[in-house]
C-alpha cells in the first residue's frame, strides 16, 4: 500500500534554546534515549549505557568518513568584494563543486583570492542548483591547505563568528569528527558516530560486538528540510558512498548467526539499505545514493540504529520514522523535549532497537 505522507505530519516545535551550540567534552556522557520498537517504551541512558543493549554477536557499523575543514574566505581578484566558499567535493583534476558566499554569484571567469592568497579559485560553471565548479590554483595540495587555515562546516544553527576565537576553533575541529575518521570527503559530519570513543569500542569488542564501516561522503542535502508539500515529491541529492568485500562479507557473517546490524547514524542506514540484496546480505562497491527511505519501508540489512536528534521536516527524521514508526518517534520526540535533550549535531542521542 502506498501512503501519501505530507510534509507537515514531520513537522514539531523546538524551543531554540535546546538546539546545541557546543559539544560535550566527554563524548559518552551524551544522554541516550531508548526507544524499544516492540514494547513502545522509553528509557533514558548515556551513551556509557550502550553496552548494555548489545549482545555478543551484533555488529556495529560506523561511517569513517572525515570532515574536510572546506569553509575558506577571501575576496574577488578585481573587485575586492568579499567571498565565502564551502568546497563540496574533490572533483580532481584540480577542480571542485563548491557553494559560494557574495553579494552575487561570481560570473565564469572570475578569479578568487582564498585563504590570504594561498588558494586561488578560478570560477569555470554555475550550477542550476546554486552552486559553482571551480579550479582551484595552489603550490600545495588543497587538502593540506584547508586542514592549515579552513574551518569546520559547522550546519547554520551551531553559531559561530567568522573568526572563532582560537580554542573554540580547535575545539570544533576535534569534536566535529569522530575519532575513527579516516577518508577526507564530508562536508557535514555523520554526528551520531561523535558519540563514540576508542574506549568504548574496546568494552564492545570486548563483550563480543565487533564493528566495520562504510564510507559515505556527508553532504550539505542530508539536513535539509523538505520543502515540498507531499514527502514523495522530494528529490534527494547523490552522495558518495564505499562499502568493501571484507564489510560485506562481516555483515553476512553476522545475519547468518542470527546478529544484529547496528548502524550508527543515518548515513550508515542510507549506505546499506542502498547495496542491499535480497536476504540480507550487501553488495561491495562504490557508487552515489539518492536512496529516500520514508514510511512504510522494509528494511533488509539494518536491524538497530544509534542517531541523534533530528530536525523538523528533514529526510533523517522521517528515516527514523520508518525504523521505528511515526507516532512512536512522535511520542519521542514530545518526550525529548520535555526532559530537556539536547538536540541537532552536537545533541544527545537516540537508540532504536
Amino acid at each position: 500500500m502506498n501512503l501519501v505522507l505530507k510534509t507537515s505530519e514531520f513537522d514539531f516545535e523546538l524551543p531554540p534554546e535546546l538546539i546545541a551550540q557546543e559539544p560535550r567534552l566527554d563524548r559518552e556522557a551524551a544522554r541516550m534515549m531508548v526507544v524499544n520498537r516492540a514494547t513502545g517504551t522509553l528509557e533514558h541512558f548515556t551513551i556509557r549505557d550502550l553496552p548494555g543493549f548489545l549482545k555478543a554477536g551484533d555488529l556495529l557499523v560506523l561511517n569513517d568518513t572525515r570532515v574536510i575543514p572546506a569553509r575558506i574566505y577571501g575576496h574577488k581578484e578585481k573587485t575586492g568584494g568579499r567571498v565565502e566558499l564551502l568546497l563540496l567535493e574533490d572533483l580532481k583534476n584540480g577542480q571542485w563543486h563548491a557553494l559560494c558566499g557574495s553579494s552575487r554569484r561570481p560570473p565564469v571567469g572570475t578569479r578568487l583570492i582564498m585563504a590570504d592568497g594561498q588558494l586561488i579559485a578560478e570560477v569555470l560553471e554555475l550550477n542550476e542548483c546554486g552552486g559553482i565548479r571551480v579550479l582551484m590554483l595552489s603550490d600545495r595540495p588543497v587538502l593540506d591547505v584547508l586542514e592549515e587555515v579552513g574551518l569546520p562546516p559547522l550546519p547554520p544553527y551551531i553559531k559561530r563568528p567568522k573568526v572563532p576565537e582560537v580554542a573554540t576553533l580547535a575545539r570544533d575541529r576535534l569534536y566535529y569528527q569522530t575519532v575513527y575518521a579516516r577518508a577526507p570527503g564530508a562536508v557535514a559530519a555523520p554526528t551520531a558516530g561523535l558519540h563514540i570513543t576508542e574506549s568504548l569500542l574496546q568494552r564492545l569488542s570486548q563483550m563480543g560486538v565487533a564493528n566495520t564501516a562504510v564510507t559515505l561522503h556527508v553532504g550539505m542535502g542530508t539536513f535539509k528540510p523538505v520543502k515540498t508539500g507531499l514527502i514523495s515529491e522530494h528529490q534527494m541529492e547523490a552522495e558518495r558512498y564505499e562499502v568493501t568485500p571484507e564489510t560485506a562479507t562481516v555483515i553476512a557473517q553476522t545475519k547468518l548467526h542470527k546478529g544484529r546490524v547496528v548502524a550508527v547514524g543515518s548515513t550508515v542506514v542510507r549506505t546499506l539499505e542502498s547495496v542491499a540484496m535480497e536476504g540480507g546480505g550487501i553488495s561491495p562497491g562504490s557508487g552515489r545514493t539518492r536512496i529516500f527511505i520514508t514510511p512504510p519501508y522494509s528494511f533488509k540489512v539494518v536491524d538497530a540504529m544509534l542517531t541523534n536528534f533530528h530536525l523538523p521536516k528533514s529526510t533523517l527524521i522521517m528515516m527514523v520514522s520508518a525504523l521505528a514508526g511515526t507516532e512512536l518517534i512522535r511520542h519521542a520526540y514530545s518526550e525529548a523535549i520535555k526532559e530537556q535533550y539536547r538536540f541537532y549535531s552536537y545533541g544527545d542521542s537516540m537508540l532504536i532497537v
